[in-house]
Order: C-alpha cells, then structure tokens, then sequence
C-alpha cells in the first residue's frame, strides 16, 4: 500500500471499498481513529472502522462501485495535511422494498499525518452531496428532508 502522498488515502480508501476488503481499509487508519459516516455514525477506533466497513461491504454496498473524482490536499504543516475527497458511489444495494438506489455524490474529509514515510488518516468525515441543496429541516412527522431557502448557491 503506497501511502507515500496525503492524497494516496482516499485513492487507496477507494480501491479497497471496490474490493469489498474491510481489512485494507481498515488499514488507512491509526488505531485510535475517528470516522463519522453520512448518517452520523461515529467510530472512535480502527477495529469499529473495520467492523463498521465490513458489515457495509457485505450487505449494504456489496454491488457497488467508488469512484474518486477529484482531491485537494491542504497542509497545516510539513507532516499533518487535510485531504478533501469528492467521490461518486454507483450500484448500493437494493433495499428488501424494490427500492433502487440511485447514484450519490459524497464529500469525504480525511485527517492525515505522516508518521515514518507514510500518511496515516488520523479522522475521517462523509458527507452526502445534494446538489442545489443548502440544508435540512426536520418535519413535524419526523422526516428530514433536504431544502434549499435559495440564497446560496453550490461550489
């Protein structure tokens, strides 16, 4: 696993998503690692990012495909840089319903600092892209709901 460059993680985080391997995934992190999912879910250990990816690979997302689309690298210092991530997900699994899930656009956020000769990813966050979306709102049933009020346009 070259890990030689901050912005080998979410290539690398990519390739082992399309392999289904929980385990090298896994690997990108340090052992005390934080991961905060699309939902909000957070996992505060390397072991509750694995258990958390391999139950995914295995029911929810064990047809589908991560694509990388772009990255930005951000350095705080000469060992410590933020990697924004855009990535595409096509092919999650269809919901016992019928329902088909189309493809999402997500914005991943990694932390990573260099430790040796290679870039580990200390914290992790997911967010779900919406286009034209600026917010949520939570209805009175319940629901949450994306809304755009339409002032702010997205970049």
């Amino acid at each position: 696993m070259d890990l030689s460059q901050p912005g080998s993680v979410p290539q690398l985080f990519a390739a082992a998503w399309n392999r289904y391997d929980a385990g090298k995934l896994a690997e990108l992190f340090v052992k005390d690692a934080e991961f905060i999912n699309v939902t909000g879910l957070w996992w505060h250990s390397r072991e509750a990012i694995f258990k958390a990816h391999d139950y995914g690979l295995k029911v929810i997302f064990n047809r589908s495909h991560l694509e990388l689309t772009s990255t930005k690298v951000h350095y705080l210092s000469e060992s410590i840089a933020f990697v924004h991530a855009r990535m595409r997900l096509t092919d999650q699994t269809p919901l016992n319903s019928g329902l088909q899930p189309q493809t999402r656009k997500t914005l991943f956020l990694f932390v990573v600092k260099k430790e040796g000769d290679r870039w580990m990813c200390h914290a992790a966050q997911n967010t779900e892209v919406l286009d034209g979306m600026e917010t949520f709102v939570r209805t009175p049933d319940g629901r949450v709901t994306a809304v755009n009020y339409g002032q702010f346009k997205n970049t």
